[in-house]
């Protein structure tokens, strides 16, 4: 009976192996950051703020390579309305161009230097359904990447460091 019981054991547990899933490791950019600059450089070469002297933002990055991304200008215009649906021209325009997020999947092509973004959801619709892929440097605390070229030449560059 023993030899029985210990010949089971051992092929449930083969069973179990063959079926067991080999551990994906964790994608490289995985936690939270801070934005630390939003900048962008200029067709000569001039490097400006692009959301103002304090921008604001968020990455949030999970093991897979979702992630969400919320870039804001500290100086937008607030409502004189507590109501969005009744903000000014301006109010909108500055509510609009002030921020820029996005959702989606992001991979690495390490020895390109290449993010890219798969883009599922935008502030800018144009952006939807879209891939960008982005030159980065990454030094394990802080992720630099320049922002596909603008229809001015000006090139934006993130800047985040991680939290976590």
């Amino acid at each position: 009976m023993k030899t029985l019981t210990g010949a089971l054991v051992a092929m449930l547990t083969g069973l179990a192996a063959r079926d067991a899933q080999v551990p994906t490791p964790a994608f490289p950019l995985q936690g939270t950051w801070t934005l630390i600059a939003a900048d962008k450089v200029l067709p000569d070469g001039e490097t400006v703020r692009d959301y103002g002297d304090s921008p604001k933002g968020r990455l949030v990055v999970d093991g897979r390579g979702r992630y969400s991304l919320q870039i804001f200008k500290s100086e937008r215009l607030r409502f004189a309305s507590d109501s969005k649906a009744d903000g000014s021209v301006d109010e909108f325009r500055s509510a609009v161009m002030g921020s820029s997020t996005h959702y989606g999947t992001m991979t690495i092509e390490p020895g390109a230097g290449v993010l890219v973004f798969s883009i599922e959801g935008s502030s800018f619709p144009n952006w939807e359904g879209t891939v960008q892929k982005r030159q980065y440097r990454f030094d394990g605390a802080e992720l630099r990447y320049q922002v596909p070229p603008r229809a001015d030449g000006s090139i934006p560059i993130s800047v985040w460091r991680r939290l976590d």
